[in-house]
């Protein structure tokens, strides 16, 4: 399960709940390219409030995604 994370100031994250690992947005990070694959495949993403996103509304924020 992957949560949105967005900071006061700086760029847009997801947290790898599992580890709490912070994952940027960067298409050449592994994890990155994995989150995406994940979430599109069914795993559960919150939004920064901790709301689990639709499958529906979750691929479309990936869609969005670099």
């Amino acid at each position: 399960m992957y949560k949105l994370y967005k900071p006061e100031l700086g760029s847009e994250n997801v947290i790898r709940l599992s580890d709490n690992a912070f994952i940027p947005f960067d298409p050449v990070n592994t994890d990155y390219q994995k989150f995406k694959l994940d979430v599109t495949n069914g795993d559960q993403l919150q939004d920064a409030d901790g709301n689990v996103m639709t499958q529906d509304a979750a691929n479309a924020f990936i869609a969005t995604l670099p």
